[in-house]
Formats: C-alpha cells, sequence, structure tokens
C-alpha cells in the first residue's frame, strides 16, 4: 500500500514537529526500484535497483543511533502563509548563489551540473545554472509522469481489472486495465464475485481466457529483463514479482499475465467452477471498450457481459506511491492511463506522446525534453532543471489542487522512501525532515528534485541534475548538502 500522506505542503501548513516524531517509526524505508542498485548495496551495508554501479566504500564505523524525535519536538514547519514572508523573496539571489555555487562545483557531482531553484509563492527562479538544458534525470522523471497522470485523470481515478461472459455463458475473459498493483486478496475477492455470478446464472463449467490488449507495443522496456521492472503488460499480479517484496528490485516473472490467469483460475476452481482446458490468451477481444465501461462514466461497454470487476485505489494513491517507492511497474502503467485518456497508443511511445501533451496544456517548459518511458530507467530520456521545478512549483499552486500528491508523495529527507537512509551526516542533516524530493540514479547520472522549506517558511523548489558522475556514493552526499543548504539552517 502506498505511504500515508504525513502533511500537506500548502499554504497554511501547520507545524509539522509532531508529524516528524510519527514518521520517525517509518524511517526503513523502500528503495528507489528503478535505479537504485548501488543505494542497495549501501543499504546492505547496512543500508538499495538497476545496474551495479559502483563497488561499496569501505566500511566505516558504524553511525551513532539517531534518536526519535520526542514527543515535545517544537514545530520545525512555520505557516507558508505568514504575512511576513509575504511578498518578499526567500532570499536574496545572489546570497543564494554564494551559497550554492560552491557546493554545485563538489567534484562528486561529475563535469555535467544543472539547477534550479525557485520560489513557488511568485515563480521567480532564485538561481539557475544551466536550468533550460535537457538533461537524463534518471528517476526524477517520474514527477512529470505522476503530474501527467492526474492533470489527464485526476486524482479520483481508479484503474478496473475487469471479468466478462460471453453471450452463451461458456467463456469468461479476464481482461487487464493496467493495474500492476492488483494482489492475490482482491484477485481472490474478483474470483468470488465471478464465481457468484456464473452460478446465478446457471453456468459451473466455463472455459477462461484473458485479455492483455489495452497495451500496445513492446512489453519488454529496452533495458530488458530486469528485476527493476516486470514485462510492461496490463494484466499482472504484485508487478510480477516472485518474492514476497513489496517494492524494490525482485525476481520477476516473464509472463505476468499468464500467471495472473492461472491464478485466478485455480481461484475459481475453490470457488466451485469447473475450468475446462488451460486459460488462453485472447488479443481479439476489446480490450480497451471493457476496460472504459469498467470505468464509471467512461464509454460504452462491450458486447460481452459483464461479470465482475475490482479497481485499483485512487490515483491519488498511486501517484504517491510511485514517487515515495519509486515504483518503476506503477510509474509505467500510470504513463499508460495517461496515454488512454488523450486515446493514443498505450506504449512506450503512446505515452511519452501523451505525457509530453498533458504537460504541454499545463504551459510548462518543454523545450528539449523527452519521455522515452514513465520511469526513468531509459537513457534517452531528457528534462531539464526548469521543468521540474516548474511542475513542482505548478503542483504547490492553489489553482491546481489535482496536482498535490506530487508534492505530498516526495520521500522526506532522513525519514521515508528512497531518502530514508540519507540526510544524516552534517551538513545534510539540516535537511532532514525539511526536505521533500524524488531520487534520480542510473550509472553516472544522479538528480534529486523536491521541495524545501526555509527557515523563514517559504517552500522553494528545487532541481539539481548532475551527469557523467563516478560514484553514487560521492554524488549523492553532495546533492544532499546542496538542498540541506537552502533551508538556511546550520
Amino acid at each position: 500500500m502506498p505511504e500515508p500522506r504525513l502533511w500537506q505542503l500548502t499554504a497554511g501548513s501547520a507545524a509539522l514537529g509532531l508529524a516528524l516524531a510519527a514518521v520517525a517509526v517509518t524511517a526503513a524505508g523502500p528503495w528507489d526500484s528503478g535505479q537504485r542498485t548501488a543505494e542497495r548495496a549501501r543499504a546492505a551495508a547496512p543500508a538499495g535497483g538497476g545496474a551495479h554501479h559502483a563497488p561499496p566504500p569501505p566500511r566505516a564505523k558504524a553511525r551513532p543511533h539517531r534518536p526519535a524525535p520526542a514527543p515535545s519536538a517544537p514545530g520545525v514547519l512555520p505557516a507558508l502563509h505568514a504575512p511576513a514572508a509575504a511578498g518578499r523573496p526567500a532570499a536574496r539571489p545572489a546570497d543564494l548563489a554564494a551559497t550554492l555555487v560552491p557546493l554545485l562545483a563538489d567534484p562528486g557531482l561529475g563535469p555535467l551540473r544543472t539547477a534550479s531553484v525557485v520560489d513557488t509563492a511568485t515563480g521567480t527562479q532564485l538561481y539557475g545554472e544551466g536550468a533550460g538544458t535537457p538533461m537524463t534525470p534518471a528517476s526524477t522523471v517520474k514527477i512529470a509522469t505522476v503530474a501527467a497522470a492526474l492533470s489527464a485523470l485526476g486524482p479520483d481515478h481508479r484503474i478496473p481489472t475487469t471479468v466478462t461472459a460471453s453471450a452463451d455463458g461458456r467463456t469468461v475473459t479476464l481482461t487487464g486495465g493496467g493495474d500492476p498493483t492488483l494482489d492475490p486478496a482482491r484477485l481472490g475477492r474478483l474470483a468470488a464475485d465471478t464465481a457468484r455470478a456464473l452460478k446465478a446464472r446457471g453456468h459451473t463449467s466455463v472455459r477462461l481466457a484473458y485479455d492483455t490488449s489495452l497495451y500496445e507495443g513492446p512489453e519488454l522496456h529496452p533495458i530488458g529483463p530486469n528485476e527493476n521492472l516486470a514485462p510492461v503488460t496490463a494484466l499482472m499480479t504484485r508487478e510480477g514479482r516472485l518474492d514476497t517484496s513489496g517494492s524494490g528490485p525482485a525476481p520477476r516473472t516473464a509472463d505476468p499475465a499468464g500467471d495472473t490467469a492461472t491464478a485466478f483460475a485455480a481461484l475459481l476452481t475453490d470457488a466451485g467452477i469447473k475450468i475446462t482446458g488451460t486459460p488462453t490468451e485472447d488479443k481479439g477481444r476489446p480490450a480497451k471498450a471493457t476496460a472504459e465501461a469498467a470505468t464509471p462514466g467512461a464509454g460504452p461497454a462491450p458486447k460481452a457481459a459483464p461479470l465482475a470487476r475490482t479497481y485499483s485505489a485512487a490515483l491519488a494513491d498511486l501517484a504517491e506511491r510511485t514517487l515515495t517507492l519509486s515504483d518503476n511497474d506503477l510509474a509505467e502503467a500510470l504513463a499508460r492511463q495517461t496515454a488512454l485518456a488523450h486515446d493514443l497508443p498505450a506504449s512506450f511511445e503512446g505515452a511519452g506522446q501523451a505525457v509530453r501533451d498533458e504537460l504541454a496544456g499545463l504551459d510548462l517548459p518543454l523545450t528539449g525534453a523527452r519521455f522515452a518511458d514513465g520511469s526513468g530507467l531509459d537513457r534517452r530520456d531528457r528534462v531539464s532543471a526548469a521543468l521540474l521545478t516548474a511542475l513542482l512549483t505548478r503542483a504547490a499552486d492553489p489553482a491546481h489542487p489535482t496536482l498535490r500528491p506530487v508534492l505530498t508523495g516526495l520521500p522526506i529527507g532522513g525519514f521515508t522512501g528512497t531518502l530514508a537512509g540519507r540526510f544524516d551526516t552534517a551538513p545534510a542533516t539540516a535537511g532532514a525532515g525539511l526536505v521533500r524530493a524524488k531520487t534520480g540514479t542510473l550509472t553516472g547520472v544522479n538528480t534529486l528534485a523536491g521541495t524545501v522549506v526555509t527557515a523563514d517558511g517559504r517552500l522553494l523548489a528545487f532541481a539539481f541534475l548532475a551527469g557523467r558522475t563516478l560514484s553514487p556514493y560521492e554524488a549523492q552526499p553532495a546533492l544532499d548538502r546542496l538542498s540541506a543548504a537552502l533551508t538556511g539552517r546550520r
């Protein structure tokens, strides 16, 4: 399940001392499932996704235990609408440059570095270094994926999985709607509902087919078979995981849809329905029409009669999970949901076009942007630091409430998700609890984009993108120091 919303980063936010105490117990968060093999290795020793980036550093002395914040801890987030903060910049650009330029020059960030810092209240760029230059974003592209899905579909959209029956009732078809979060429990309830409906119609023996035709194009990501992403198909259970993990890298089945159909057949059998033969794939059915009909307020119903269906959690929750856990399977699913909303093919190419088209409607700086996938695993992705900060600024704008999960889903420095194991060494500790950001890691690429609350209660959006880095063990702490410096605390 997605991480619970810890607080809303909006105007009028209350002091969060107590909230930080509450989240401290969840500090053992999951790892960036698409691009953090290096961090997983770091996690395993003892604190990690993608190809192995670098050998772990020499074992250092164990860090001292960080006590959980006391329930009586003072507030750390002043109200963002405080009159004293209104109408003036969070810091003079010259002062901010004096702080950031030396940190951005850290050799750990490699030779390619871009940056953007924006005051979300005014939209004013406070600092920029190559801010409009397109860079490989790694997993920070998920900010764009999630924002496009929320904008196109709304936070209440749910993804269906549907069972239909043929006219003669002898064949039932399990149709995938693109929900990678379908789990055995919901699949079991779907089977029970299907069995009841079949028995009510006098059918106790059926043939089972399954339909994945909602998606088009190749199922395999260009990176090929990988522990960070299952084959991208419209029907799967638990993201095709073959172990008990709920996030991060894991062994994946080569046939998520076939495995789900086989499990569904066994559940129907247990519910008193005889399955003749083995489940077969039926790509000739109008899966898109089935998915639309299964969604309230959608298009015309398919010819086959619906028997039962189950829905995912609301898109707001899926969006938060995508960002907090850096969930690659869910990111690719949300990109395809955006493609369907734009009546484009639910493929890598169609999804990329749909994401770009949706963001264009938000009047964002898209020069040079490319969305080759939804997860950021594809090195052909390109976004600028300015685009990322513009997205975060839109999400903070009261005029765009549907985008708010973009902010609430960001991991919290030192506490949750892919930032749980970071911001624990001075001077980056100044950002613990105050920096919320999406991480991005590929071999030679390290990025961080999110929001930070300043000492005077301002909410800043930032994006730091680094390319040709030599080691994540040097680049990630450098990025943490950059974002922590924005708090203005020592």
